[in-house]
């Protein structure tokens, strides 16, 4: 019985190697971590610059109901808006002709991936849209526009 008891030590630490592989292991986890959160950026940004069309649109539809023209600029729709739209004015623009549309034209190539996935449900096109285009067609441009009225 004394023998056995010998042999057997009382470790008071991790060894190098125990070190090693829980290193290596939190470093897999954080590397896939790192990948799932790139993408999810991208589709809140995609969600971002659809939210931001879609309130843009409303906007211009009451500026429309209380001045009866639409606005030509987003200034012109300010007083309309909750909240202050992110990104700078230039980047949104007004379609007039032939169909009154919004446009973002700041899209970059990864969040146009994303966009292009919300393109039937959000009502995205590549170009000013016209009376003609019946179907959403985004095909992940770097602009985007939705349609105000037909």
């Amino acid at each position: 019985m004394e023998n056995i008891n010998k042999k057997q030590r009382k470790s008071k630490g991790f060894t190098l190697v125990e070190l090693l592989i829980v290193v290596i292991i939190i470093g897999i986890l954080a590397g896939m971590m790192m990948l799932s959160a790139g993408s999810a950026t991208d589709k809140a940004e995609a969600t971002k610059i659809v939210s931001n069309l879609r309130n843009i649109k409303s906007a211009a539809l009451m500026h429309f109901a209380d001045k009866n023209a639409w606005p030509t600029v987003i200034s012109d729709i300010n007083q309309y808006l909750d909240a202050k739209i992110d990104g700078t004015s230039s980047d949104y623009t007004f379609v007039k002709e032939p169909t009154m549309a919004i446009g973002y034209t700041n899209v970059s190539p990864k969040v146009g991936e994303k966009l292009k996935a919300m393109t039937n449900e959000a009502g995205l096109y590549s170009d000013a849209p016209t009376s003609a285009d019946t179907d959403p067609n985004y095909d992940g441009g770097t602009s985007v526009y939705m349609i105000i009225r037909k």
